[in-house]
């Protein structure tokens, strides 16, 4: 499983996380993907890490723009993430 982490400027409400969600669920197989515009960030799970440049594309066609990339392994935790 791998944990990407993408920089996204123009998101002002719900709408437009939920409108980067659906894009990134719609373009890639993700377990899952929860933007945060206060953060300006999206947090995607999946089993294969994703293509940066496909993963910018999708982004664009929202509207919005990525700003910066990081993808690292991902463990899911335990009983209330409290075991490895």
């Amino acid at each position: 499983m791998t944990k990407t982490t993408i920089g996204i400027e123009g998101m002002a409400c719900e709408m437009c996380e939920a409108h980067v969600n659906d894009a990134i669920r719609r373009a890639f197989a993700v377990k899952s993907a929860k933007a945060n515009r206060k953060r300006r960030s999206c947090e995607i799970v999946s089993e294969e890490p994703l293509d940066e440049s496909s993963l910018r594309a999708a982004i664009a066609e929202t509207g919005y723009e990525m700003t910066t990339y990081s993808s690292e392994p991902y463990q899911k935790k335990g009983f209330l993430g409290l075991f490895g």
